[in-house]
């Protein structure tokens, strides 16, 4: 937005704009924002803060091609991009790509009404990419189609995003039935819903199964949108919404080669109350360890949430084919197999992860990107 004009105060400087408001700045902030203090290729910062005074004082500010020319009484000289002003007012975010929505599904998203996007013109095509990349963020999920018959044809979908996050179980991984599992996944049998992993520190974002073969008898996938279900919860249970926020429970992966655990709570919310990720997974939650005196309140909590794990009204039902990839974010969505027989066809699926933070940086990129070529 355009400035009208630049007022200068003891310790503030007033910016008014072109539509009657005003902003206050602080004058210790706007020389620490200085563009003189950041290195001119990295654009990280070289200022001491500790060698500022409290409050510098300005002496005189005006405009001059689309700057803020800031005098201090120290005699330094700011030249402030207006632009950098607009977009980080104080007590305001400055605007990021990358926070999309969420739009909350139950039962009416279908298999028909799914996003579902070409992998080649996802591998060929920014655009698409990026058109791709922002319903998967806002639903959570997405399928991929049309991929080549390699195994590493879904990788190469993943890698247009970043890098791939490695854990335990590797870089990639095999979803077909073994002889020797050390995880359900690895067997044939039904899979309730759950997110992986919720042992890490940090568990995986985005989840990448890729569908190479899908011939035996079940095996359909089972997807639901977590943060709905957390969202019915606060409002039909708001003390099991709060004591699954607040309360941690130990989740545990432990083989011959590793041994994972943390204590963390179900629901996380962000400063603003809103949901931003759950940790669900009956099957790696240890032993609770919480106060007996909550125990019993926090098993009724937990079963309200399972409950609706199991209600119907949340799921999402498909049965992948191949050269098709489910696309989802696994803090968000929660996802389950019904059981398969081995003996009649083949299963393979080859799974990777991309975390949330590659996906955010990589949706930033395209904006920015995307920006250039309208300004070109």
């Amino acid at each position: 937005m355009t400035i009208k004009d630049l007022t200068v105060r003891a310790d503030t400087l007033v910016v008014s704009w072109a539509d009657d408001t005003t902003t206050a700045f602080p004058t210790i902030w706007l020389r620490d924002n200085c563009p003189s203090g950041l290195h001119p290729q990295t654009h990280e910062r070289l200022l001491d803060l500790l060698e500022l005074d409290d409050a510098p004082a300005l002496t005189e500010a005006r405009l001059a091609a689309g700057h803020a020319v800031l005098t201090y009484a120290d005699g330094h000289i700011s030249h402030m991009p207006t632009s950098l002003l607009d977009a980080h007012r104080p007590g305001q975010r400055a605007t990021d790509p990358a926070a999309i929505a969420p739009r909350l599904w139950r039962n009416d998203l279908t298999e028909t009404t799914l996003p579902r996007h070409r992998g080649g013109l996802i591998m060929a095509d920014d655009r698409a990419l990026g058109a791709w990349m922002q319903e998967t963020s806002a639903y959570g999920l997405s399928i991929v189609d049309n991929l080549e018959d390699r195994t590493s044809a879904g990788v190469d979908v993943a890698e247009r995003i970043g890098f791939l996050r490695k854990t335990n179980f590797g870089t990639t991984f095999e979803v077909i039935n073994k002889p020797d599992p050390n995880n359900l996944a690895y067997t044939s049998v039904a899979l309730p819903l759950h997110t992986d992993l919720p042992n890490q520190e940090v568990p995986p974002g985005y989840q990448f199964l890729h569908c190479l073969a899908n011939e035996a008898t079940g095996g359909g996938s089972v997807f639901a949108d977590g943060f709905a279900m957390a969202e019915d919860l606060r409002a039909d249970d708001p003390e099991a919404f709060r004591l699954l926020c607040e309360v941690p429970i130990p989740f545990r992966f432990h083989d011959g080669e590793a041994d994972i655990r943390v204590h963390e709570p179900v629901i996380t919310l962000d400063r603003s109350g809103a949901v931003i990720e759950i940790r669900y997974n009956a099957h790696l939650a240890g032993i609770f360890d919480m106060p007996a005196e909550i125990m019993a309140d926090y098993y009724r909590a937990y079963r309200a949430y399972m409950a609706r794990t199991r209600d119907p009204r949340y799921h999402l039902t498909l049965k992948l084919k191949a050269g098709e990839m489910v696309v989802f974010d696994n803090r968000r969505i929660l996802h389950g197999r019904e059981a398969f027989d081995p003996t009649t066809g083949f299963r393979h699926l080859h799974g990777c992860y991309v975390d949330r933070g590659e996906f955010a940086s990589r949706l930033r990129l395209l904006a920015r990107a995307e920006g250039a070529s309208q300004a070109a």
